[in-house]
């Protein structure tokens, strides 16, 4: 990871990101200078002076040093501090639309944050915070309140990160305390019942240490009035640094949420008939508990002038509880859905330590920058859950005319089961600088993985240890300053649960991917661009069994080829734009009970945004006015594994308006999906489609003090 210097620049870099997300104006003279929070006495550096607006030149979660983007032989999209102003972002989930080639998948009833890069689904290691795991187990969705950026990294990761999906990961850097002191408060109201507030205050507690707490409580956005949801955070953060060589930070997360498990909408027979506010769980069950408690602990030192490390720590907890009506099936008649009354509890454990030490040495003529590092893991997921009888349609419902307030079925235990995982990998990557246009960038991780999964219902019990070498390897060519080429082959693996017929553990999924890309960023380092050609093929994906069909075995396979492209940054000092246009092509290459050919679930094979604001001088009242407007366009996409029902593509219109009183005080309105567009961004199974909200309207004030 990057430097002791360099963190203490971050922290300032961050700092006047923090400004600018206050005070979002393209005007210098009424932005936050960009020298106001490098005045951490103990590092004497200065603030990071690349990329502004939303254009980042560097991102800590690509190769864990301090490397700049574009000699990065990886696509990268990173979704700045101004970025997420100007969406309006308050979760993930906001910011996903505005990134080529990410795409919606089932949330779970909207609990948690489930999506695909590149046509391959994040679920599994779907999200890093601060380059540590953050989305195993079960995690309720990634509020965006202790959120500095977002840096979608596309294409496998294994190198670094071990066990994930071929097509990419998100790393989440939040935000850091700084050295200058800084509150800022936010309010604002909006239509479906969403209510937030929010407080950011960071301040030195003397010359070597600082604080950032982070304070959010919100009341979530419902389709329907039958349906609340609340959520609650509280994110403190220290940094201490006694010397111009060391830094300690640590960071907690804790966030309470009450939220309904929304399964959404049935279709009938692939039509999609019923309005999107049509609620067909029961009112009267209470909210899910949501529950997570993060902590981090990272300590850097610079041990020479070309030698630094870097030891980390990160313990999550999470809990989800509570009842649900679940959906069993639509009757032939085409209006009955049978139901189950559920109750789940789903515990969580996440436990991973890291040491690593990074190198810059020249040999024979060549630049090095090596980063060497081991790294353990552990695991826990509880799952326990208990349904009612679909016997009789008892707790079945109309779709068409629902009554409410039925009596619940007792439930009975039905699923039971403990698993543990526990990894140990050890990575080695060098940045070969051949000279100054060509830049060489080689990789390998070794992980040896354990698990196993306890069923207390049958006693059964499965066990697995398989071991994975995941390389990555890519050249860049950079002609000119502000142009770079790159080409890169890299692995990745992905354990595969259960066991085969003769209750041997199965070999792990196993992808690999060939990408060629095109970065550019003008001389100003205000506006950029990537063009990336990718191709994925994933090996060892479970299919069904032919000779045992109650069995699965490991020869399944999908491939995913395509092109993204992103533009983003300041046009002049009063356009800026962020823009990106996909074409994915993800299908089904070999499987026993799935055609080849057939499209992955959910996937797009089209889609587009485009984000546009204007700035300038408030005339008459002073200050300045922001307005503008996004566009999202998602094609069509299949429904199913089996691709029997379709989800119809759509479009929808945001507009954003603020004025900017004056340094201090930002008053907004935004209006989401303006056209009132019903659309479906995600489906789960034969079943259940997900809905979109109407068009919401969203004012607020923000305030510095």
């Amino acid at each position: 990871m990057p430097s002791i210097r360099s963190s203490a620049r971050r922290i300032a870099h961050h700092a006047c990101h923090a400004s600018l997300l206050l005070f979002p104006l393209s005007d210098a003279a009424l932005a936050e200078p960009r020298g106001l929070a490098a005045d951490l006495p103990e590092v004497r550096v200065s603030a990071s002076a690349g990329g502004s607006g939303y254009l980042a030149v560097d991102a800590a979660g690509a190769t864990r040093t301090d490397t700049p983007l574009r000699e990065v032989p990886q696509s990268v999209r990173v979704v700045t501090a101004e970025l997420m102003d100007d969406l309006g972002a308050t979760r993930l989930a906001d910011t996903v639309d505005y990134v080529s080639g990410v795409a919606r998948l089932n949330d779970f009833g909207g609990t948690w944050d489930n999506y695909a890069i590149r046509g391959f689904s994040s679920t599994e290691m779907g999200y890093l915070v601060n380059g540590f795991p953050g989305a195993r187990g079960y995690n309720p969705m990634r509020d965006a309140a202790t959120v500095e950026r977002f840096e979608f990294l596309k294409g496998p990761a294994a190198a670094l990160y071990g066990s994930g999906e071929p097509g990419g990961t998100i790393n989440i850097v939040t935000k850091k305390p700084r050295f200058t002191a800084a509150t800022a408060a936010e309010v604002s109201v909006g239509t479906f019942g969403f209510r937030r507030a929010t407080v950011d205050t960071t301040a030195p507690l003397g010359n070597t240490l600082a604080y950032r707490l982070n304070v959010m409580a919100e009341d979530s956005a419902s389709r329907s009035p039958l349906m609340d949801g609340h959520k609650y955070l509280v994110a403190p953060a220290l940094t201490w640094a006694p010397d111009d060589r060391t830094l300690l930070q640590y960071e907690g997360e804790f966030m309470r949420l009450r939220t309904p498990l929304d399964r959404g909408l049935v279709n009938v027979d692939g039509r999609l008939t019923l309005p999107r506010d049509r609620y067909l769980q029961e009112p009267s069950d209470p909210n899910l508990h949501l529950s997570s408690d993060t902590h981090q602990l990272t300590f850097e030192r610079q041990l020479s002038a070309a030698w630094r490390t870097r030891i980390g720590a990160s313990y999550k907890e999470f809990g989800f509880e509570g009842y649900a009506a679940e959906f069993g099936s639509l009757l032939a008649d085409g209006r009955t859905l049978t139901r189950r009354n559920s109750w789940r509890t789903l515990p969580s454990r996440d436990t991973s330590a890291r040491a690593e030490a990074e190198g810059n040495f020249h040999t024979a003529g060549l630049g090095h920058r090596m980063l060497v590092g081991i790294e353990a893991s552990r695991l826990f997921m509880g799952m326990d859950i208990a349904y009612s009888s679909l016997a009789a349609n008892a707790y079945a419902i109309d779709i068409y005319e629902p009554v409410y307030g039925q009596a619940k079925p007792a439930v009975l235990p039905g699923i039971s089961t403990r698993e543990n995982q526990r990894n140990v990998g050890a990575y080695l990557q060098d940045e070969v600088s051949i000279d100054e246009r060509w830049k060489l960038l080689a990789g390998v991780r070794f992980d040896h993985y354990q698990q196993s999964v306890d069923n207390l219902l049958t006693a059964a019990s499965t066990r697995q240890s398989q071991s994975a070498v995941s390389p990555r390897i890519g050249l860049t060519w950079l002609p000119t300053p502000q142009l770079s080429a790159y080409l890169s082959f890299g692995k990745s693996f992905r354990p595969n649960s259960g066991v085969n017929e003769a209750g041997s553990a199965f070999d792990p999924q196993y992808a690999r991917s060939v990408e060629a890309g095109l970065k550019w960023q003008s001389g100003d380092e205000r506006l950029g661009a990537t063009l990336a050609l990718f191709d994925i093929r994933k090996h060892n994906v479970l299919t069904r069994s032919p000779a045992n069909p109650n069995f699965n075995i490991a020869t399944g396979q999908a491939a995913s080829r395509g092109l993204e492209l992103d533009a983003f940054g300041n046009l002049d000092e009063h356009w800026r734009i962020s823009s990106s246009f996909s074409l994915v092509n993800a299908r089904v290459t070999e499987d026993n009970t799935i055609a080849p050919g057939t499209r992955l679930t959910n996937i797009p094979r089209i889609s587009a945004s485009l984000l546009v604001i204007r700035e300038d001088a408030m005339p008459k009242f002073g200050g300045r006015y922001g307005i503008g407007t996004g566009i999202v366009y998602v094609g069509n996409r299949s429904g199913n594994a089996t691709d029997t029902y379709s989800l119809p593509a759509y479009a929808t219109v945001k507009l954003v308006t603020y004025w900017q009183v004056d340094r201090r005080t930002r008053l907004f309105l935004d209006i989401h999906n303006v056209l009132d567009k019903t659309y479906y961004p995600a489906s789960w199974g034969n079943l259940v489609v997900v809905p979109g909200l109407g068009r919401q309207f969203i004012a607020g004030m923000r305030h510095r003090f």
